[in-house]
């Protein structure tokens, strides 16, 4: 059992859904690609933390880091290599992610589907014109999507977990199989799942924080919220701050204070 699960798995669930003592974190919706917006977000949670001192924090992102927006690769390099001052990182893995990964593993299967829900726009930010690969074997398709992205992005993308309990909360993708305990929860719901989970409203035992369906606003349920405001096409990427029982949001609609 790791340091993480240790500190934030042992909290039972409570009336009012609570963080785990003496920590605070920020969850982070999907990127999709935008690096101009993870900077404006960045920043303001940086800036948050700042005024809310006597707390260890960690920030989470909540998958699909990648495709549809312009700028993957560097999205990818600038977390890769992101090391706070006053706070530690985690990373869940998308379906995004997940898609990538099956790729660069080898799965010809996958690959027509990838680039045609944001694959082409990822290869693009590493340099690979995606029309090149249709005329192109399979086996040579894979290899040249393999050489494309640096072996330090392949490796940190394939580091991912899939949730993050962080005291009265569960953070995931895209939901959970309601009904089954967390440890019976399997990937593809973790990262996939829509229904029947975003219209279940039983006590899942802990309030699920997610992203991965697109909403114009956050969507915040007894059971569930809902942070994916569709960045990569609205210009507004959300994030969730957890302290003790109260909760707030940052996005970059809003303008920073004066």
């Amino acid at each position: 059992m790791t340091f993480f699960s240790r500190i934030f798995g042992a909290f039972a669930a409570q009336p009012s859904p609570h963080g785990a003592d003496g920590y605070r974190a920020y969850a982070v919706g999907d990127v999709h690609g935008r690096l101009d917006l993870l900077e404006q977000l960045v920043a303001k949670i940086e800036a948050d933390i700042a005024t809310r001192p006597g707390a260890n924090n960690v920030i989470v992102f909540l998958g699909d880091l990648i495709d549809r927006g312009p700028h993957s690769a560097e999205v990818v390099e600038r977390l890769r290599t992101w090391q706070p001052r006053d706070a530690r990182t985690i990373f869940l893995c998308g379906n995004h992610e997940e898609v990538l990964l099956r790729v660069l593993a080898g799965e010809a299967t996958v690959l027509g589907d990838w680039l045609k829900f944001g694959g082409a726009e990822c290869l693009a930010s590493y340099g690979l014109d995606a029309g090149r690969l249709s005329d192109q074997h399979e086996s040579l398709a894979l290899a040249a999507v393999k050489a494309a992205i640096p072996v330090e992005h392949q490796a940190f993308l394939a580091s991912f977990a899939d949730t993050f309990r962080f005291g009265d909360y569960l953070l995931v993708h895209a939901g959970i199989r309601p009904g089954l305990d967390v440890a019976a929860q399997t990937q593809k719901d973790l990262r996939w799942i829509r229904d029947p989970f975003l219209e279940d409203h039983r006590d899942h035992g802990f309030v699920v924080v997610h992203g991965h369906t697109i909403s114009e606003n956050v969507e915040e349920r007894s059971n569930r919220v809902g942070i994916d405001t569709g960045a990569y096409r609205s210009g507004i990427l959300t994030a969730i701050g957890i302290e003790g029982t109260t909760r707030w949001f940052i996005d970059t609609a809003l303008p920073d204070e004066a």
